[in-house]
């Protein structure tokens, strides 16, 4: 039988979008089309402000590389020739703070005078840590200065140029710390030399100065009877330096620490 078409009869179209069939119209083109409009606005706004920004910023620039110049010139022309001098000068007072370490009594003082003051127009400690107080001599100065004092027993000299002293160096550090804490035991004040000792030890972890300066902070634990706290720096010494000087007998200084209380 012969298929007809009814009179009037349209074949049905489908709806077309953007020449995209409605059916496999992809939404994601539209977000992304929307995102490059947002990011063309973005620009265009970006342009205009560093269009009106332009001369605030070169002049900026401008200053930013001044700057930075002006810090390697220092770098180059003042602070290396001042540390390099600095250095020179410490030469002099070491050679008489070596002396005085392998010497006794008043040629030991007078050996550390002449270290401290200096002689011969040369600058002693004293002077290079005040004139080169920037510098890394300037501040071993202050380190040299500090245990020069404190072997002529005039503590709180040693003190003051000990404290100005900073390091971080694995013996140095501590070393002053610790030189600080013996200052203050010698002057009688058994609780700032305990802070010390404690600092000391725990500045830098070697089998050099922590155990020595936990067993310090130990016996000045004792003397003021605070005998918990010098067991447990004492059982430190054992559970962490056992090999050491100070380890090897702590057995007997944990037991009278444990049985004083």
């Amino acid at each position: 039988m012969a298929s007809y078409k009814k009179r009037g009869y349209k074949p049905k179209k489908e709806k077309v979008v953007d020449n995209v069939n409605e059916e496999t119209f992809d939404e994601s083109q539209s977000a992304v089309a929307e995102a490059f409009n947002t990011l063309d606005e973005t620009a265009n706004k970006s342009e205009q402000w560093i269009e009106k920004n332009s001369k605030p910023l070169f002049y900026g620039l401008i200053a930013i590389a001044a700057l930075i110049l002006v810090f390697l010139a220092y770098n180059k022309y003042v602070s290396e020739p001042t540390q390099t001098e600095a250095s020179n000068e410490l030469a002099y007072p070491r050679t008489f703070f070596d002396k005085a370490a392998t010497s006794t009594g008043k040629a030991a003082d007078s050996l550390y005078t002449l270290a401290l003051e200096g002689g011969d127009g040369k600058y002693g400690f004293i002077d290079i840590a005040d004139s080169y107080s920037g510098t890394k001599a300037g501040n071993i100065a202050n380190y040299y200065a500090g245990i020069s004092y404190l072997k002529m027993n005039k503590y709180e000299e040693a003190i003051d140029y000990l404290s100005k002293f900073d390091s971080d160096d694995e013996l140095l550090g501590p070393t002053a710390l610790g030189a600080i804490g013996d200052a203050f035991a010698d002057i009688n004040q058994p609780e700032d030399a305990l802070d010390y000792y404690e600092k000391a030890a725990n500045k830098k972890d070697n089998e050099f100065t922590s155990p020595l300066f936990l067993f310090k902070a130990a016996q000045t634990a004792m003397g003021l009877k605070e005998y918990n706290k010098a067991e447990k720096l004492f059982t430190t010494i054992k559970e962490k330096y056992p090999t050491t000087e100070q380890g090897r007998d702590i057995e007997k200084y944990i037991n009278s620490a444990k049985y004083a209380q």
